[in-house]
């Protein structure tokens, strides 16, 4: 895939099952084709960016 789910704000950790997982309910599709690798990139992907609220404020 194009984009790093380990940097994408939707990517979180579950401590009850200690799993990464994906926030994005998609559907049935979408799944084929993320499993299948032929998802060209991710449409959901967003920047994992801590900082973009700092910057905003300044």
């Amino acid at each position: 895939m194009a984009s790093n789910c380990d940097s994408c704000v939707n990517y979180v950790y579950d401590d009850d099952d200690e799993y990464y997982y994906c926030l994005v309910n998609l559907d049935e599709d979408e799944m084929y084709r993320f499993l299948t690798d032929t998802l060209k990139s991710c449409p959901y992907y967003q920047l994992d960016d801590e900082y973009a609220v700092v910057r905003r404020q300044i």
